[in-house]
């Protein structure tokens, strides 16, 4: 990943896109275990916001 997209103004969000950055340094082999994690980290904050858990449909 050459370009580092600019904050998002939440910390937890940043952090989760922060941790794309490690991607240049791994073998493309394990970049999807890479955006999995990043998937469900994004996905729990999102639910807590939410007050939902992840998975759950939200009405």
């Amino acid at each position: 990943m050459s370009v580092v997209p600019e904050e998002t103004g939440d910390e937890r969000v940043d952090a989760i896109v922060a941790g794309l950055g490690r991607l240049g340094e791994l073998p493309v082999s394990e970049h999807v275990a890479v955006f999995d994690e990043a998937f469900s980290a994004l996905e729990s904050t999102l639910a807590a916001v939410d007050g939902t858990t992840p998975g759950e449909s939200v009405r």
